[in-house]
């Protein structure tokens, strides 16, 4: 019996989901006790795991990902979302040069060359190496391009959707997987939906959603048909809430209500110079708060442990 799943983000392709279970499930109980409710029981949480289909394959005398430069930034999607990721970066750090003017120099490897110069600056992406914050990147682009690996990342999540399932936790990219996953399984038992540093209402993320998205609560737009959303008869619409820091670069457009719907109900957190940290947004008392929601009206609710 899984009651919640969680769902990762990007820079995860070393790991596997006992690694992040072991990551993610004290971090959440403590979210649920700064909360005021009680801890879970460590069966009723799962981690759906997919950041090893991102994974490079082995080859002699290479170990982990491949060494990225600014030269392997592609126009076009990838380049897009780095200078994005420059402008918030900017919009939010004072150590971070403006991103004025950027769109004007020649395309990458200069632009490339220049934004990642600019956001290793940044207190957000102090810790992050060159050639990871590239792969980053890459994760982003392949999901939302590449139909297979995006199809094999949901599976992940809908696998393990069961019955008993009524939370369901996305952090990053895995906001976008949890959302497309939970809108791919008709019937669900789902009650509430929490995401975590969300990218959702970027245009060139919202753009692409599979289905594309109507308000939540509600169907998707009339092009894809009632059938195969939230809110369409086959399954509950579940509550949705989006947790994010003001300072997080990820999370670009804070509010996503203009985008699902006035039902969405939105909730800023303050996680520090880990602006963007998945376990800094699960200890948050607002995630504990939305999950204990989702699992209020779950039998005796909550079980103490």
């Amino acid at each position: 019996m899984t009651r919640v799943v969680g769902v990762h983000g990007v820079g995860k392709q070393l790991m596997g989901s006992t690694m992040l279970h072991g990551e993610w499930f004290p971090a959440l109980c403590d979210g649920l006790r700064h909360a005021g409710r009680p801890a879970m029981s460590e069966d009723d949480f799962t981690s759906a795991f997919y950041g090893d289909l991102f994974r490079p394959a082995g080859r002699t005398l290479a170990v982990g990902d491949p060494v990225y430069t600014a030269s392997d930034v592609a126009d076009g999607f990838e380049l897009d979302l780095l200078l994005a990721w420059w402008e918030q970066a900017a919009g939010t750090d004072a150590a971070v040069p403006p991103a004025t003017g950027a769109t004007t120099l020649a395309r990458s490897p200069r632009v490339a060359q220049t934004a990642l110069r600019a956001l290793q600056r940044s207190r957000f992406f102090a810790d992050v190496s060159l050639r990871a914050l590239v792969f980053d990147l890459k994760q982003v682009r392949r999901y939302l391009l590449d139909p297979e690996l995006r199809t094999a990342a949901r599976q992940r999540v809908q696998e393990l959707i069961d019955p008993d399932t009524r939370v369901l936790v996305g952090h990053s990219l895995g906001s976008v997987v949890a959302y497309e996953a939970l809108c791919a399984t008709p019937g669900h038992g789902v009650k509430a939906l929490v995401t975590l540093g969300s990218p959702l209402g970027m245009r060139m993320v919202f753009d692409r959603l599979l289905p594309h998205p109507g308000d939540w609560p509600g169907s998707p737009s009339p092009d894809v048909g009632p059938a195969s959303g939230p809110g369409s008869g086959l399954g509950p619409t579940p509550r949705w809430t989006n947790v994010v820091d003001e300072g997080d670069v990820v999370a670009a457009v804070k509010d996503l209500s203009p985008l699902f719907g006035p039902a969405l109900e939105g909730k800023v957190v303050h996680n520090g110079s880990r602006a963007h940290d998945a376990t800094a947004y699960l200890t948050a008392a607002e995630t504990g708060r939305a999950v204990a929601e989702g699992l209020r009206h779950d039998g005796d609710g909550l079980r103490r442990v």
